[in-house]
């Protein structure tokens, strides 16, 4: 998406920047990890793929990613630097993939869906609060930004699909979503502490559990922020250019 291009979300307890070239190099190594293939649900990428991959989340209209970092901690919070989002400073990513709900015959009332996906890469990195610090400041984003991001996602379907979304009394999303393995008690925990609501006691055929937030009402994603401690939420210009 070429809406956050250019916005990096500081808070205290992390910085999200917009996913660049210049990250690729040290998500390429995570992504060798087999444990992080397999929380991820993804497969091995040769670096040209994962360039590739790159700049599908950066143009595409259905996807949003930032680039997890530790937190600035001096005054260059309203003016970043390269080192803020350098190899040495990214814990991990954090994504949404839009997509559109019109029943499985395609006859129900369209409903527009983001599905969340969240990794901290390195062990050391976990356990710390940066996931929880990461999803907050997105959904802040999220919820402040939602006009904006719906639009540049409806502008990229097809004509038969843009016109039942448009039919609408709203554009707005129905809800957030994510999915989560069986096993994963850690982020589990995670998002049903930020009332996220499984769809199902049961897991799927895939050993995944649905997990849903309806409310995205600033003032609830606010006190949910006051409660972890996560504070200074501003949007900063990321100057650094492809």
């Amino acid at each position: 998406m070429l809406l956050n291009a250019e916005t990096a979300l500081s808070t205290s307890k992390v910085l999200l920047v917009p996913y660049s070239t210049w990250h690729v190099p040290r998500y390429h190594e995570w992504m060798k990890d087999e444990e992080i293939q397999e929380a991820t649900a993804s497969e091995p990428l040769s670096i040209e793929e994962e360039y590739a991959m790159q700049r599908s989340w950066r143009q595409d209209a259905d996807k949003l990613t930032f680039i997890a970092c530790r937190p600035v901690t001096t005054d260059s919070s309203t003016n970043l630097n390269p080192e803020n989002d350098s190899a040495s400073n990214m814990i991990g990513d954090i994504n949404l993939f839009l997509r559109v709900d019109d029943g499985d015959d395609g006859d129900a009332p369209p409903e527009i869906i983001g599905e969340i996906e969240l990794m901290i890469a390195e062990k050391a990195n976990q356990r710390r609060g940066f996931g929880k610090a990461a999803l907050l400041a997105f959904m802040r984003y999220i919820t402040e930004r939602q006009g904006a991001i719906l639009e540049e996602f409806v502008s990229g379907l097809d004509e038969t699909m843009k016109a039942k979304v448009r039919a609408r009394e709203e554009l707005r999303f129905e809800c957030l979503s994510v999915k989560i393995g069986q096993t994963n008690e850690k982020s589990l925990k995670l998002f049903e502490g930020l009332r996220f609501v499984k769809v199902s006691e049961e897991p799927t055929f895939f050993g995944e559990f649905e997990l849903r937030r309806a409310d995205l009402g600033m003032e609830g994603v606010e006190l949910d922020m006051r409660q972890a401690g996560v504070e200074g939420y501003r949007e900063v210009a990321y100057k650094r250019k492809e």
